[in-house]
């Protein structure tokens, strides 16, 4: 039997909810890792499983498809079912495709069991950030807590690659998927005991045409932006983005006219909520594009060997968590529109550095990605707390999935724009009697065997990275603008005046 009980604004968290915490940082360090844990196992796969090429960027692709695509829908299911219920729901789901992939024996298989794992992971996403905002009232623990949530999210896809390097070292490819097994059936032991469950006391009708409306409106767009990153652009992916920008406006027009929509437009009538989604995402858009050269001029550029540079780029990580809380201490003293501008202005410095990178500049490198990684994650801390802090409690887990889906517009953005910019500028360095391989990547150069045209490729790609950078830069410039006019003495995080329902089993 369940007792509600009803949670006011301010109350201190305790020793319990803090290891509920710690329990809730589970699902989201594996989830993140799953990001990056196949980029070491891509080759054993190829051998065990001989997928074609299409299916093997399915094998890739899938999981972030499935997991952007099912957030909102996800999100909105935990308000109306219980974010705990879900979270465990997810948990089982998430363990049992871990299984299915670790021993799949076709490529078929292993996409579906990639499908399942982001569709699992959907839920542990939103879930896990709203029992966050449900968990700590307290305004300073709550800054806290979300501060230490986007330092594991950061640092979980880092550790993804490193992690699936050493379990190869020694054990078959389908291992890389077996270490989400102990964490979930952890999960599923403690939730139950440690993490009360929250949900919307009135939620009303679900209404199942807003999910294929929401699927429709974020896959196309995030799916043609990456296309375009890797490939260039295209007519059809341009019309593919437009069809999910039509969906969209259905989608935003539907909501407004339900009584009982699946993204309530009261999220939106704090002016911070929506701010808060707008600077998150231009964040990812930096995180994401800065990524992208780092990974590839590690192992290309610096010819170092995949193990070696995942361990290489866990260094920047670790700035991130110093970063973290120390942006949520400044949050609560200064006025947070100035302590976001500032970490913007800082990853905007983080890519002046790799301005000045050249084809032997390691510690330049590593040090532009982690003053831009502390910039950024400074800024999604904050940014977080106060969108989630705006939204009315009953629709937390909502929140966190605009929240999480602007991330994942940002990401695909990042890459699209500034690798575009990149390989712009490569593909106009290299001469034009090079291969057609070679032209198109630093990857191809490096297939052709050439030393010279290797070097002619790695000045082309460090060229290209610079000019990214600028591009890189001028999106943070603009978001610490957008911060300052958006949010200046208006950018507290007072919780939403509603009443909160927690039923403690």
């Amino acid at each position: 039997m369940t007792n509600p009980t009803s949670t006011s604004a301010g109350t201190t968290a305790g020793r319990k909810e803090w290891t509920a915490f710690v329990v809730l940082l589970l699902p989201l360090l594996l989830v993140a890792m799953d990001v990056s844990v196949l980029y070491f196992a891509a080759p054993s796969i190829t051998r065990e499983l001989d997928p074609s090429a299409t299916q093997q960027l399915w094998i890739f692709d899938v999981y972030g498809f499935a997991l952007a695509g099912l957030l909102i829908t996800m999100g909105s299911l935990g308000d109306r079912i219980g974010r705990r219920k879900l979270l465990l729901f997810g948990a089982a789901a998430f363990g049992l495709a871990s299984v299915g992939a670790a021993y799949a024996q076709s490529a078929e298989m292993l996409i579906a069991a990639r499908a399942l794992l982001g569709i699992g992971g959907a839920t542990l996403m939103p879930s896990t950030m709203a029992l966050v905002r449900n968990m700590f009232t307290d305004e300073k623990q709550r800054t806290k807590a979300i501060g230490i949530w986007s330092g594991a999210m950061a640092g979980g896809i880092a550790l993804g690659s490193v992690m699936s390097g050493i379990m190869l070292e020694h054990f078959w490819w389908g291992s890389v998927f077996l270490i989400n097994v102990p964490a979930m059936l952890l999960l599923l032991v403690l939730v139950p005991v440690l993490v009360p469950e929250f949900k919307d006391p009135n939620p009303g009708r679900f209404d199942l045409l807003s999910i294929p409306l929401s699927m429709g409106a974020v896959l196309p767009v995030i799916y043609g932006l990456k296309e375009m990153a890797s490939h260039g652009f295209s007519v059809p992916m341009a019309l593919l983005i437009a069809l999910g920008a039509v969906l969209a406006y259905v989608f935003v027009r539907r909501q407004r006219t339900l009584p009982h929509a699946m993204i309530n437009p009261a999220l939106f009538r704090d002016h911070r909520f929506g701010a808060g989604i707008s600077l998150n995402t231009i964040a990812a858009i930096a995180m994401m594009g800065s990524a992208l050269f780092t990974t590839q001029y590690l192992q290309l550029v610096l010819d170092m060997s995949t193990m070696k540079a995942a361990f290489w780029s866990l260094a920047p990580s670790i700035s991130v968590g110093i970063a973290a809380p120390v942006a949520g201490a400044l949050g609560q003293k200064f006025d947070r529109a100035y302590v976001m501008a500032v970490g913007f202005l800082v990853a905007a410095a983080g890519f002046g550095m790799l301005m000045l990178s050249g084809t032997d500049s390691l510690a330049i490198l590593l040090c532009g990605a982690a003053v831009i990684s502390c910039g950024i994650v400074a800024v999604m801390v904050l940014v977080t707390d106060m969108a989630l802090s705006t939204a009315p409690v009953e629709k937390a887990g909502s929140a966190a999935s605009l929240l999480e889906t602007g991330q994942e517009f940002g990401g695909a953005l990042g890459m699209a724009v500034l690798g575009s910019i990149a390989t712009a500028v490569y593909r106009s360095d290299m001469p034009a009697a090079a291969p057609s391989a070679a032209r198109e990547t630093l990857g191809g150069a490096a297939a052709t065997g050439d030393a010279g045209l290797l070097h002619l490729a790695q000045e082309a790609f460090v060229h290209g990275m610079q000019y990214a950078a600028v591009g890189g830069a001028a999106v943070l410039v603009a978001g610490a603008v957008l911060s300052v006019t958006m949010l200046r003495n208006r950018s507290a995080a007072t919780p939403a005046p509603v009443a909160e329902l927690a039923e403690i089993a």
